[in-house]
């Protein structure tokens, strides 16, 4: 909770202020400090008392942010703890004498043992119910003589053909010990099985691990399994086991070597022999790319052979993933697609429609949150035909949207404005002094902003007509900026027709340098003469600007980079 709390604080962002890269060199540090001081130095506003004081506070910012940025040591701390690692965390952590690239590696060390000691805390607990639904009767409905001659149930049945509960939990005893107790019940139109088991897993070394299980069910099961790396590009892993029935005792082995065949691509292969499944080979084919994820498998076997292939199209901007997966063999052919959409942050939905021979048409839904994960199979009909797979199709899709519009859009709407007035609360002296210093700033930014565009405009450079910083309605977000809104006088303080929006014409013309604007991929409003003007709403920065006699508009999202001028901006020429 404390850590949750101190998250939404506002902080000095020490890059911003400078408005460098975290990548950026000491020569450029350097350069954007003497900038910085030409404009801010106290010296050059001693004639207005008023001007003098917030030159001194915004000065001593751009030296802070400066004497960290160019001390390794300190910028390595910065980086990896951020303020308040260089105000108690990182002198108490680490010594003056090491090397950034030590600070760094002894920081990672603190934050695995701190991890490694929350684990110990924690029980970690996972768990999938499956609930098998029947409703074939919607589609197909079956008459016998009883039926014949009574009256056929106008509604038709729908049944829960099976159900399955499993749960796990995981109990660390030691850094290299972990105890996991785990069980199921399951029952099957009308018969019930059930069993647990707990295991334990021992690190022996950073390069494998081993595992022993016993359990109880349908009989008692021993087993052991084995992990090993064996090189940088391969591992192995092996599990033996035997499970005592009222027939005899049951021996079964499995068995899988991994190689990465490049930077997206592992190869499998398993065998497996005993048990109950029978014998078999696999071999399995995954690549996994930014926008694919793909999967083919072999398996030639008793009692089934198969071949199996299946892609995902990743939409990370969309949050959804679309499936298409095919299964040809000797128990039929199956084939299915769907998809699945990620609600929030630790939670997901996902629909699958299943066209098999000779089991016929099936939807899937799933809903996983955290760790626990809800699975409904609907086993629609047992022939494919075309109802029933148009149903399976459409429902899902058109359910979802209702939801969505109904129920969970309200719910991000109100999470998001809770979050946002949360964080503004926590922060609310912290805005007012940034809406404040941000005022100052183009004031005390004035002279330099007249002399830049005086000189852009005698080149016919970069003149800045017009920059709005916040939440944007929709026409100035398609670069339509009122005409008379513009001029070279505006400020925070200056009223506009927008809310929550603020005028940054003189903090972007002042940041120009030789008729080039560079702004990093970071938000905006740590930027001088910015604040932010709707906290925890998405903002845009919209500029509007002359390059060579020609007018320009450019609108980007708040921590999208900016370099100007482009080429690919809409241009309109004036008479």
């Amino acid at each position: 909770m404390e850590e949750e709390g101190e998250s939404i604080l506002l902080e000095d962002n020490y890059y911003q202020l400078l408005n460098v890269s975290k990548t950026a060199t000491l020569d450029e540090i350097n350069s954007a400090y003497r900038r910085f001081s030409r404009i801010f130095h106290p010296d050059k506003h001693s004639t207005d008392p008023n001007k003098l004081k917030w030159a001194e506070q915004i000065f001593n910012k751009i030296k802070e942010a400066y004497e960290v940025l160019s001390d390794s040591h300190k910028r390595a701390i910065y980086d990896t703890l951020g303020k308040r690692g260089l105000e108690v965390e990182g002198w108490e952590i680490i010594f003056r004498t090491r090397t950034p690239r030590e600070i760094r590696e002894e920081y990672e060390r603190l934050k695995r043992e701190r991890e490694e000691r929350r684990l110990q805390q924690s029980a970690n607990p996972r768990g999938t119910i499956t609930l098998s639904i029947n409703a074939t009767d919607l589609f197909m409905k079956y008459y016998d003589e009883y039926d014949i001659l009574e009256d056929a149930a106008i509604i038709p049945t729908i049944e829960v053909s099976g159900m399955t509960i499993q749960q796990s939990i995981d109990a660390p005893v030691t850094l290299r010990n972990t105890v996991t107790l785990s069980g199921n019940i399951s029952t099957q139109n009308g018969t019930g099985t059930g069993s647990v088991s707990v295991s334990n897993r021992h690190i022996s070394s950073e390069r494998g691990w081993t595992e022993l299980e016993c359990g109880i069910g349908n009989g008692p099961v021993f087993g052991f399994k084995i992990f090993r790396t064996i090189s940088r590009l391969m591992f192995v892993n092996c599990w033996t086991g035997l499970q005592f029935t009222p027939r005899g005792i049951v021996p079964s082995f499995a068995s899988t070597m991994a190689l990465q065949l490049d930077a997206h691509s592992v190869g499998y292969l398993t065998y497996r022999a005993g048990g109950q499944s029978g014998s078999s080979m696999t071999s399995t084919y995954v690549r996994d790319s930014e926008k694919y994820h793909l999967n083919t498998a072999l398996q030639i076997g008793n009692p089934h052979s198969f071949i199996s292939f299946n892609i995902t199209r990743k939409l990370p901007q969309h949050d959804l993933r679309l499936r298409l997966a095919l299964k040809f063999g000797t128990f039929g052919a199956i084939a299915e697609y769907g998809a699945e959409k990620k609600v929030s942050q630790n939670s997901s939905v996902s629909a699958a429609v299943m066209l098999g021979i000779p089991s016929g048409v099936m939807l899937k839904l799933k809903w996983s949150c955290s760790s626990q994960t809800i699975v409904v199979p609907i086993h629609l009909c047992e022939e494919v035909v075309p109802s029933p797979v148009f149903y399976a199709t459409v429902v899902p899709m058109v359910s979802w949207l209702v939801l969505k519009k109904l129920v969970l859009d309200p719910m991000a709407r109100e999470r998001r404005e809770r979050e946002r007035q949360r964080s503004m609360e926590a922060n609310f002296e912290r805005l007012q002094e940034m809406q404040r210093q941000a005022r100052a700033t183009v004031e005390l930014m004035r002279e330099t902003y007249s002399r830049i565009r005086s000189d852009e405009e005698k080149k016919k450079g970069l003149v800045i007509i017009k920059a709005l910083y916040g939440k944007l309605p929709a026409g100035a977000k398609d670069h339509e900026i009122p005409t008379e809104q513009t001029g070279d006088t505006a400020s925070p303080e200056s009223p506009n027709s927008y809310s929550e929006v603020i005028d940054v014409t003189i903090p972007v013309q002042c940041l120009t340098k030789d008729s080039r604007l560079e702004l990093l991929e970071a938000s905006k409003y740590e930027l001088p003469g910015f604040y932010d003007p709707c906290v925890g709403e998405d903002k845009h920065l919209t500029i509007q600007y002359m390059f060579h006699n020609n007018l320009h508009c450019c609108t980007v999202e708040d921590t999208q980079a900016v370099i100007l001028p482009r080429n690919n901006h809409r241009i309109k020429n004036r008479s």
